[in-house]
């Protein structure tokens, strides 16, 4: 049996795509080259690593079972290539990590002197809802995940990064307006969407004022949030790391509320059973060392309390 680490990468954008178009966009190659790609592995196999039916390509119980198999052998052969280059000198190697939406305005900033520092190592960033970002950590996709509160179901290390400070925030065409708590039933609240912890955070604040909101709206990212308050369509409880720029530029204003700021931090985490490649492991270390000084160089504002 022959087969190489191209095809193995190849069929795994197959399974995660359903679809040799959309795995053939991903991997910025031709479709007739991830199709021979497919049939060349499909060779080593008298049992069917995909069907198709009707139009539509499926990924086989045996296939699946292949993929397993094959992020294991890609993930070995990683170790191999970063052992190497170890012997060289060199650090290298690939660092994954997810970040709820609110978190990319806050992760760049640890991130940017140790890209300097190590180029050889690929850093790769997926921002997504809390739900996923979660389920790629446990299902060990991501290496480290950037949150504001930590998942019960995994065991956990955690490296403590900054505070996330939650404001009520509105338009500043609002801006000889007053709000109080018992406001806060009559006015429209734009919510996050379920799961996220920044709702979370402002129901609990609603649910323990024993205000019941009347006009909501819902929406599924940190910036539709921003946009819709910025045009004045209600007002939102959202962590301030989000909206320096538009505090600065006075399109939106903070509403202090009793209770409020609501404070959480935020924490890069790991799986405390991983084996960590050195890469993840130097960049552990560099965190350690340089966050208080990007803490006093990005985020040493006068911010309200």
């Amino acid at each position: 049996m022959y087969y190489t680490l191209h095809q193995l990468k190849v069929f795994l954008k197959i399974v995660e795509y359903q679809s040799i178009t959309k795995a053939a966009e991903a991997l910025h190659l031709t479709q007739p080259a991830v199709s021979i790609q497919l049939k060349r592995l499909q060779d080593q196999f008298e049992i069917p690593l995909t069907e198709v039916i009707g139009r539509q390509l499926f990924v086989t119980e045996f296939g699946n079972q292949i993929a397993t198999v094959s992020r294991k052998v890609l993930r070995e052969a990683e170790v191999i290539r970063t052992t190497v280059d170890q012997y060289k000198g060199l650090l290298t190697g690939k660092i994954k990590i997810s970040v709820v939406s609110t978190g990319k305005y806050i992760l760049p900033y640890f991130l940017q002197g140790f890209m300097e520092q190590y180029p050889g190592v690929e850093m790769t960033i997926d921002v997504s809802n809390r739900g996923k970002v979660i389920e790629g950590l446990a299902q060990n996709e991501s290496d480290f995940s950037l949150v504001s509160v930590l998942p019960e179901q995994i065991p956990l290390e955690t490296i403590d990064l900054m505070e996330n400070r939650l404001y009520l925030v509105g338009s500043s065409r609002f801006e000889n307006k007053k709000v109080s708590i018992k406001d806060l039933g009559n006015l429209t609240l734009i919510f996050r969407e379920k799961g996220s912890a920044t709702r979370g955070a402002m129901e609990e604040y609603l649910n323990k004022n024993e205000i019941s909101a009347t006009k909501t709206m819902e929406l599924v990212s940190n910036e539709a949030v921003k946009q819709a308050v910025n045009a004045g369509i209600g007002f939102s409880i959202m962590p301030l790391i989000g909206l320096r720029n538009e505090l600065a530029l006075g399109s939106l204003r903070i509403f202090p509320l009793k209770g409020l700021p609501i404070t959480t931090n935020w924490k890069l985490i790991y799986d405390k059973r991983k084996q960590l490649s050195p890469a993840a492991e130097t960049l552990i270390s560099y965190i350690n060392q340089h966050k208080e000084e990007v803490l006093q160089r990005d985020f040493n504002l006068d911010l309200p309390e």
